[in-house]
């Protein structure tokens, strides 16, 4: 690991069966431009000089074949594959417990979201790096309802609701408090962010972009296939 502030690595939970999908394929698999989903997603980290290590969790019954997927392609950062559990939640915190000595950031991405770019990554680096954490967000384009039962509670001001993307970057030891404090409490969520928030620390937004799409249906891997011949042109 490089000495620059104590490092960053990043854990890409893979945990996924594609059930939406609907594909024999888990979707992290899956070919899009002639390469899985998992090694288009393993090269923007391994492209950001940001990042130091990544850990990859996917489902027990796949480390293998995540292991040789991932050999037959030049991501020397990945210095971990680990079994994950039976949620998103679970598998994160997997990944955070083999965590290399000394490291000063984590940062979370899905492993299926391939389109970030190494720009982005960077940028969120750097603000959790100043803040102690910070995730990618970008603000709703439609108006935004409240809904309980089937009925309108009240319309949102969409200026005021913005929707989460990864990566999210944390300092060490406040993701592995989250994460402590979640498993004692009982408490589950699909977003890391709000785990640290819970702990009462403030999260810092950092400007998304609409094409940092994540691939879980199979109208996701159309508008992605449509993405990847345009990639070259982002960052």
């Amino acid at each position: 690991m490089s000495n620059r502030n104590g490092g960053t690595v990043a854990v890409v939970p893979a945990g996924g069966l594609g059930r939406r999908m609907g594909a024999a394929l888990p979707k992290q698999f899956l070919d899009l431009g002639g390469k899985p989903i998992l090694i288009r997603t393993l090269e923007k980290l391994e492209r950001c000089p940001d990042v130091d290590f990544v850990i990859v969790v996917v489902p027990a019954e796949l480390v293998d074949r995540a292991r040789e997927t991932i050999d037959a392609y030049p991501v020397r950062k990945v210095v971990r594959i680990v079994p994950g559990g039976a949620e998103r939640q679970d598998s994160v915190h997997r990944g955070l417990l083999v965590l290399p000595a000394g490291a000063e950031l984590v940062l979370v991405h899905d492993a299926v979201r391939p389109f970030v770019t190494v720009r982005k990554i960077s940028e969120s680096i750097a603000a959790a790096r100043e803040c102690g954490a910070a995730i990618l967000a970008v603000s709703s384009r439609n108006t935004m309802k409240q809904v309980e039962n089937g009925w309108v509670v009240r319309t949102l001001d969409r200026t005021l609701v913005w929707q989460v993307q990864t990566p999210q970057v944390f300092k060490t030891d406040w993701i592995l408090e989250a994460y402590e404090k979640a498993q004692r409490d009982g408490f589950r969520s699909t977003d890391d962010s709000l785990l640290v928030e819970r702990m009462g620390y403030r999260v810092k937004v950092v400007l998304g972009e609409e094409t940092n799409i994540k691939i879980t249906t199979k109208a996701d891997l159309v508008q992605a296939e449509a993405l990847v011949e345009t990639e070259e042109d982002r960052a």
